[in-house]
């Protein structure tokens, strides 16, 4: 078992770690306040052709596995969420259409997202499903070599800069459907805005990526632009929810240490009462405990990430990743803020901006609790509870 990095893949953590230094605290203070997308940090990654980090070589990507994909998104993660989320789209969020798209549309399809040309958004979640899934109600009804879909979309990420979007519809009603996860279908579309009403939600944190509900009335969709069969996008969905735990897994980790470095190094240079806070160990304790729940994460982390690699099953694994990621993200993120004492209340330290980026993660892409669900009854054989 060798848990050290290879050549290229230390090389590809310093790349990606030369890219986010020219992004700093105040880059990603000002995005936030301002609620503005980070253009100049997604061009960048684009221009050094980091979007097609995991897509395929002959359509332009670098061909790489999901461990390289991690270690990518754990040095990114440490410029916060707000830099996860402007990348998770298009380097990860497609790869549905790599899996299941003809050869014709991955050629269409994909060299402008790994471009940086087409920026993509995902339509799954709906205000009266949540993350029972297999209820959603937008409807895509098909009319000749067309469909038209109706419906509402909810905590749709990147639509207000997106022109493009990977839309979960029915195509069968779920009365008539033959089992719970039949009938609904995946479509790569234009998110055309005389169809599509965004408006966007204000939220607690991570607001220099925007979240919004759709209003759909309307959007015609050619058939070409199917992902797949009709009838079966929950299940193309499916393939891609392992990946997408790893993904989120590896950038709340990094966020996570940065933030415990923060403060780390603030508990050094403060002083009060003659000296240093970090001598006390009401100070040092609990950050210790944070560096070590991390060591923890990062290795279940890996694990998943290498069994995917080598195509054995690792759903547990990988959604113990994300739970352990998001516990460690919360916990020192919430711990740097009590070391900074007030000023850590003070946006100018920058840690109350990861604090507050720290609570998504424990209820999205998948909440903690479910997680619990999924791990008891895939990892330990007790019966289905939802």
């Amino acid at each position: 078992m060798d848990f050290m990095l290879s050549d290229e893949q230390r090389q590809i953590r310093e790349s990606i770690a030369r890219i986010c230094a020219e992004f700093g605290d105040d880059y990603w203070y000002r995005k936030d306040l301002n609620h503005e997308f980070p253009h100049e940090f997604a061009g960048a990654f684009a221009a050094a052709g980091w979007f097609g980090a995991i897509f395929p070589e002959e359509i332009g990507g670098a061909g790489l596995g999901m461990t390289e994909a991690a270690i990518i998104m754990q040095e990114v993660g440490r410029n916060g969420f707000n830099a996860c989320s402007t990348l998770h789209m298009n380097m990860f969020g497609c790869q549905p259409i790599v899996k299941f798209g003809t050869r014709q549309q991955q050629h269409r399809f994909l060299p402008p997202i790994i471009a940086g040309t087409d920026r993509a958004c995902f339509g799954v979640t709906e205000p009266d499903a949540g993350i029972d899934t297999t209820h959603i109600r937008t409807f895509a009804e098909r009319k000749g070599d067309r469909y038209v879909v109706h419906g509402r979309k909810v905590w749709t990420s990147t639509a207000q800069v997106a022109n493009k979007i990977l839309l979960l519809t029915r195509t069968q009603r779920f009365e008539d459907s033959p089992k719970r996860s039949a009938g609904m279908t995946l479509f790569y579309a234009d998110l055309d805005r005389s169809k599509v009403e965004v408006r966007q939600i204000e939220k607690c944190g991570r607001n220099a990526v925007d979240s919004n509900a759709l209003f759909i009335d309307g959007l015609e969709i050619p058939v070409d632009d199917r992902i797949g069969e009709e009838g079966r996008g929950f299940q193309y969905l499916l393939h891609g929810l392992n990946s997408e735990r790893i993904i989120v897994a590896a950038g709340i980790l990094g966020a996570s240490r940065y933030v415990l470095n923060k403060a780390v190094q603030y508990a050094k240079d403060r002083v009060v009462f003659g000296r240093p806070i970090g001598q006390n160990q009401s100070i040092q304790h609990p950050l210790a405990e944070c560096w070590i729940e991390q060591q923890a994460a990062e290795l279940m982390l890996y694990k998943g990430a290498a069994l995917y690699d080598g195509g054995a099953e690792c759903g547990p694994e990988v959604n113990a990743a994300k739970y352990l990621c998001a516990e460690a993200y919360f916990k020192a993120a919430s711990r740097a803020v009590r070391t900074h004492g007030g000023m850590g209340y003070a946006k100018e330290f920058h840690v109350e901006r990861y604090f507050r980026e720290s609570i998504l993660p424990l209820i999205a892409p998948v909440s903690q609790e479910l997680v619990l669900c999924y791990v008891a009854e895939r990892a330990l054989g007790l019966p289905k509870s939802y």
